[in-house]
């Protein structure tokens, strides 16, 4: 009997174009970005060249359309590019990710064609945009919103307090979520596009933090800003739709950086067990340390997979939740656990600020807490499996 057979390639092939971008982006992270990285995290900022580096590489707007100055790429391109910067710096990445998988996603998706020719030409010329949603009160609940936005005459009035928000002390452009109507629940919150010369609009307190420290993460407060009805993204009312889909495909970018940073932390666990001598020969050549640098190697080709996969349904237009949830699930755990055992494998250099293990493991753990903790992936995850 015979059986046709078709031919598919490896999930993680990637295309001539792809490979382009990743060799491209994996050369300025090595070459470019590593010598700044200390200083960065030390200053708490990420490094005004950088940022412009950024730019003229086409990575702040990788996929908005040629026509308005964008690189017209998509978004497996986004995801490759989160994923080699971080390997080098997961902070620089958080920049990249949050211009790319959340602002520019909602805007390339839900805008206006007035809005597009408006904001897309800004954006990709230098203008870095942040996504406003959690409060001090909404966390994982993200629509217990407080800010508010109330109509007076053709404008909206916003008052409110927004916390951890990331890009908040670079942005120039913020997408806003505020409720218009507290009686209808979710359903009176609406997305604002807020510039960040508008009269009420001030960026706060610069948390400190344990790690990503060079993204910067603040307060945006609110009083009294007047936002032109035309600055509405997507529907009076439709913001949570926006936030929830724009979340879900953000997902994939937060497993990205993950993903390149366990590979960063065993790219560098790798290197020194070979030129590391404890009696008398490379300490890879023990069989202990052989084994956690296999157990490493696994977990991360695991998280590569899922990441792929979830990127590679989002784009052919396949249902991706369950998929992305579980990709930035695994990717966070693995994170936190090649970057704990690559300090091990460096010992007591692990342990210190010389080396840069140290700092992968500080940035490792925001993975499993931002744009969803874990345990929101779990119930996401739950809910998905349960209702088919």
């Amino acid at each position: 009997m015979s059986m046709s057979t078709t031919k598919s390639a490896p999930l993680t092939s990637l295309t001539d174009a792809e490979i382009a971008m990743q060799e491209s982006v994996r050369r300025y992270a090595t070459e470019r970005l590593a010598p700044r990285v200390d200083a960065m995290d030390e200053a708490q900022q990420i490094d005004q060249r950088v940022i412009q580096e950024l730019f003229e590489m086409g990575l702040m707007a990788i996929e908005v359309p040629e026509d308005f100055g964008g690189s017209g790429g998509t978004f497996f391109d986004a995801v490759i590019a989160v994923e080699e910067i971080s390997r080098i710096d997961p902070a620089v990445a958080v920049m990249v990710d949050v211009q790319n998988t959340l602002t520019l996603n909602a805007l390339l998706r839900w805008a206006t064609e007035e809005q597009r020719q408006r904001f897309l030409p800004e954006i990709a010329s230098g203008i870095i945009c942040s996504y406003a949603l959690s409060e001090a009160a909404s966390g994982s609940d993200a629509f217990a919103l407080s800010t508010t936005a109330s109509t007076e005459g053709t404008d909206f009035i916003l008052q409110g307090r927004k916390l951890w928000i990331s890009n908040a002390a670079e942005a120039g452009l913020f997408i806003v979520f505020a409720t218009v109507d507290r009686s209808a629940g979710y359903k009176g919150i609406t997305a604002f596009l807020v510039e960040r010369d508008t009269p009420g609009v001030s960026v706060g307190k610069k948390e400190n933090k344990l790690g990503i420290r060079a993204s910067s993460t603040c307060e945006l407060i609110l009083d009294h800003c007047r936002v032109p009805r035309e600055n509405v993204l997507g529907e009076i009312g439709r913001g949570y739709r926006i936030a929830i889909e724009t979340l879900n495909e953000g997902r994939i970018g937060i497993a990205a950086q993950m993903l390149g940073l366990a590979q960063g932390a065993w790219d560098q666990a790798l290197r020194y067990s070979r030129d590391r001598i404890q009696f008398g020969k490379p300490i890879s050549e023990f069989q202990a340390v052989q084994f956690d640098l296999a157990d490493m190697a696994t977990q991360i080709e695991a998280a590569r997979l899922l990441v792929y996969n979830a990127a590679r349904r989002k784009i052919a237009g396949q249902p991706f939740v369950k998929e992305a949830a579980m990709a930035k699930l695994f990717s966070s755990s693995v994170a936190e656990h090649v970057a704990s055992k690559a300090i091990e494998i460096f010992g007591g250099y692990g342990f210190v600020k010389d080396y840069p293990v140290e700092k992968l493991y500080r940035d490792a753990k925001i993975g499993k807490i931002y744009e969803g903790t874990s345990n929101m992936q779990l119930a996401t995850i739950a809910k998905q499996i349960l209702s088919t």
